[in-house]
């Protein structure tokens, strides 16, 4: 298997490399899925805040950084990751406009909010049912969204199945290769 050199694809980090975390346990998203990500996200994303909460390298949120998000969270459970997302967030100049936490991503979305995301991106381990566990824990605290924000599941499409949610719903699927992007959306107020 060739190894795959990550790199910023778009704005002010352009072609900077992203050191990869070691060992086998990060899936990194590929270009393609990441340009096309982007693409769908670009007009609304500057200045806005996003919260990649499996973050493993770090690449989603520093290319969220790098096209003009103001700020990114970025969390992971594994120390090694952290020091990878730390890593790459000094290579590509952005660690004063990013926010790094340790810990257990269930634990961390259900827990009360303290700030709300234009776009909370959850991409956990594959195979395991995890993603499925964090859309329903994000569900449960919609708060971590903003009115008009968005939730994406990067999974594989093997993977997926509907889910019946009660503050969240999906409204949009694209599909890469071995990648599916679901994203979902805050359910409209019925009361207007």
């Amino acid at each position: 298997m060739s190894v795959r050199r990550l790199r910023v694809i778009a704005g002010t980090a352009r072609g900077r490399k992203l050191a990869d975390v070691p060992g086998t346990g990060t899936r990194p998203i590929t270009d393609r899925a990441k340009e096309s990500l982007f693409n769908i996200l670009n007009p609304a994303l500057p200045g806005g805040a996003f919260f990649d909460v499996f973050a493993g390298t770090g690449a989603v949120g520093i290319e969220a950084l790098s096209r003009g998000a103001a700020f990114a969270r970025f969390n992971d459970n594994s120390r090694a990751a952290v020091r990878t997302i730390r890593e790459n967030l000094a290579h590509t100049g952005f660690e004063a406009q990013a926010e790094v936490k340790q810990g257990d991503a269930f634990a961390q979305l259900g827990r009360r909010p303290d700030r709300s995301f234009d776009y909370v991106y959850l991409a956990p381990p594959q195979y395991k049912g995890m993603w499925r566990d964090a859309i329903e824990g994000l569900d449960r605290q919609p708060d971590w969204l903003v009115a008009d924000g968005w939730a994406i599941v990067q999974i594989d499409p093997r993977e997926y199945e509907a889910v019946e949610l009660t503050n969240l719903e999906e409204f949009d699927q694209r599909k890469y290769g071995n990648t599916l992007l679901v994203f979902y959306e805050r359910k409209e107020d019925d009361d207007g």
